[in-house]
């Protein structure tokens, strides 16, 4: 019954990782990646370890995107996501720019 429970689990977080993305498909701003640099690493690592939105704030983004990572960072997927948009320095994206 445990292994039955865990499978959904794995199977819901992992729906919510395909998913999520594609529900802020408003793509007003194309993304654009930047160069990986030191600062893009360690901005990836502390929106992955600490809080998603630091990394965007060290980046130097816009401040709603700094804000909407910080109020999504509340999904723990979502560090990953935060994360990797950190360490490629994305610019632009879903949701009017934002994600």
């Amino acid at each position: 019954m445990k292994n039955r429970f865990k499978a959904m689990a794995l199977g819901i977080v992992l729906s919510m990782l395909f998913t999520l993305p594609q529900a802020f498909a408003d793509n007003c701003c194309p993304p654009s990646k930047g160069d990986i640099r030191g600062k893009t690493v360690v901005s990836g690592l502390l929106s992955l370890l600490i809080w998603p939105g630091i990394g965007q704030a060290v980046n130097d983004s816009s401040g709603k995107k700094v804000a909407a990572h910080a109020v999504l960072g509340l999904l723990p997927p979502y560090r990953i996501w935060s994360g990797y948009d950190a360490l490629v320095d994305r610019k632009g994206g879903y949701w009017n720019g934002k994600i």
